[in-house]
């Protein structure tokens, strides 16, 4: 019996040493889907030149997490507080080019309070995660803000 309690007790400390960012990635297919179902609220954290190149998934809010120089924009974090109307508990899902940005953005929510981030992680153009939103035949809109 001590043995078994020992093995239940590492497996919770394997679970609880697993990223967040990884806990939390989910598929462009689902994310879609429960977008269209109004459960989770997509966030393209791109770069404007890349909106302008491939679109934005469909429904989604274009808010780019950087600058030209790669440096975070100060005014990402009140941005996609704005997009939530205020509510750090809402269901979004972050998604870049292909899943590094998004990771990192989960990160830099969370810290600052954000409870329900969740990261595309294959994201617009796919990667070994799977093969992205462009692939998988997603809808795409038009950046009318670009």
């Amino acid at each position: 019996m001590p043995l078994l309690r020992f093995g239940v007790f590492m497996l919770a400390v394997l679970a609880s040493s697993v990223s967040t960012s990884f806990a939390n990635e989910i598929d462009s297919i689902s994310a879609h889907s429960l977008a269209q179902a109004g459960q989770l609220m997509i966030i393209d954290i791109r770069r404007p030149s890349e909106w302008r190149r491939t679109g934005i998934p469909d429904g989604s809010v274009p808010i780019s997490l950087q600058h030209f120089s790669r440096k975070v924009r100060g005014e990402f974090f009140g941005d996609v507080l704005a997009a939530v109307q205020g509510d750090k508990n809402q269901s979004i899902a972050l998604i870049c080019a292909s899943g590094g940005r998004s990771a990192w953005a989960l990160e830099l929510l969370e810290e600052v309070g954000f409870t329900r981030v969740h990261d595309i992680s294959e994201g617009m153009l796919g990667n070994g995660n799977g093969p992205g939103w462009l692939a998988r035949k997603l809808p795409i809109a038009v950046c009318d803000a670009c």
